[in-house]
């Protein structure tokens, strides 16, 4: 991509990781410009075909699909999911994870990034203040809403002990604070506490879904959440997110008693056009048996292997976390498994030096410490090969300025 002043970049941000087919792809362009060509408007009555046929691409891809609705952004989604959630159970309390994203509105709009000064130190079994990441929301609606740490099954059981829990959503792997993994175990945890205690598992996928797989982080790990949201890869950068799961819980959307009917409403949801997009996207993503994903995954491991073996020569400690082609560098000895963790261990100021650095040599990340790097299709071995080239550079300006004075 280019900036204002025709600067170009090798982008590996890819706008928060929509982009699993690279910027402006011609195929997804061109189904966009078809569906324009033959007539795809805006009706707001009814389901449209390009509505349908997207509906029946993701159950194909999603085995416990068993409905489907479209909206147009993840917090649209998330907050919908939720709310399906106390509908059916008639509980009020969530559960969220330190350190997890799942949008902008008032049941989940927390705990991302929480200084420890602030957030204080790590519980178990126990949860953490709500401490919101936005002015608005009320104390009563905070009072709803219990994060605990990722990875922390007994912290987990402590708060359905504690609360009328309706729902917990997690990413399954949390992707805004760089790749944090499940640890062994701990999904299956999730899945089995929500049997035994009544609360609807939600799989926050926005970021996970049909970047790692064509099922979604779930169809690798094994483990069906009751209800699954999903967007950003979904149309490769058009907007578009989906919910996903149980019959009984999607029925709620159209519950014959009204009052229990959850509103799911906006005029743009289903458009024709991101959905032709998302389309076009779906299609390329099933090719060949997952393809594309495999050849992603030889990018990502040439990537991890290659920094790796860069870091370890300059005698630099770092631990790079992969899942498919999403990474990121941590520096730190050991892969984190929460956030407590990661704000303990992680060179925080190193991190965000090192990408100011890399942008500055024509290599685009976030400039924000542990945001996940993304690599598309359109990204090229020589691609990768520069950009372990543009590492290699900073190290060198690194370790000379660090270097005493003769």
């Amino acid at each position: 991509m280019w900036d204002a002043d025709g600067n170009r970049y090798i982008d590996f941000h890819a706008a928060f990781g929509p982009h699993i087919l690279g910027h402006n792809d011609m195929e997804v362009n061109q189904a966009v410009i078809e569906s324009l060509q033959n007539g795809a408007s805006l009706f707001g009555s009814g389901t449209t075909v390009h509505e349908g046929e997207l509906a029946e691409l993701i159950q194909d891809a999603v085995p416990y699909a068993e409905g489907v609705q479209l909206l147009n952004t993840g917090s649209e989604a998330t907050f919908q999911a939720i709310r399906a959630a106390r509908a059916a159970t008639g509980r009020e309390d969530i559960i969220v994870m330190q350190g997890g994203y799942n949008g902008w509105h008032n049941d989940v709009s927390c705990n991302l990034a929480t200084p420890l000064a602030q957030l204080g130190p790590r519980i178990s079994p126990g949860e953490y203040p709500y401490i919101p990441i936005s002015a608005g929301v009320p104390l009563a609606h905070q009072a709803l809403v219990h994060p605990v740490n990722f990875n922390d099954l007994d912290s987990v059981e402590e708060a359905c002990k504690r609360h009328s829990v309706a729902a917990l959503i997690t990413e399954p792997i949390l992707q805004n604070i760089g790749l944090i993994k499940p640890q062994p175990g701990y999904l299956e945890g999730l899945r089995r506490l929500a049997d035994t205690y009544g609360f609807v598992l939600i799989f926050d996928e926005v970021k996970t879904g049909f970047r790692h797989a064509l099922g979604g982080y779930s169809a690798i790990c094994g483990v069906k959440p009751d209800l699954a949201v999903f967007g950003k890869a979904l149309a490769n950068g058009f907007p578009i997110a989906a919910i996903a799961g149980r019959r009984d819980l999607m029925d709620y959307f159209a519950h014959p008693d009204p009052a229990k009917r959850v509103l799911l409403a906006g005029t743009y949801n289903g458009h024709p056009v991101p959905a032709a997009a998302a389309i076009a996207t779906l299609r390329r993503l099933a090719a060949g048996d997952g393809e594309l994903f495999r050849r992603l995954d030889e990018l990502g491991a040439r990537a991890e292997a290659e920094l790796a073996a860069l870091f370890s020569a300059e005698g630099v400690i770092v631990t790079i976390v992969r899942q498919g082609s999403a990474f990121c560098v941590y520096f730190m000895d050991h892969a984190p498994v929460d956030w407590h963790d990661l704000a303990s261990h992680h060179d925080f100021p190193k991190d965000e030096s090192m990408r100011r650095a890399l942008i500055a040599r024509g290599v685009y990340c976030f400039p924000v410490a542990t945001k996940q790097w993304s690599i598309s299709a359109a990204h090229t071995e020589a691609d990768i090969q520069h950009t372990v080239e543009q590492f290699a550079a900073w190290l060198e300006d690194v370790q000379s300025l660090s270097m005493p004075a003769q």
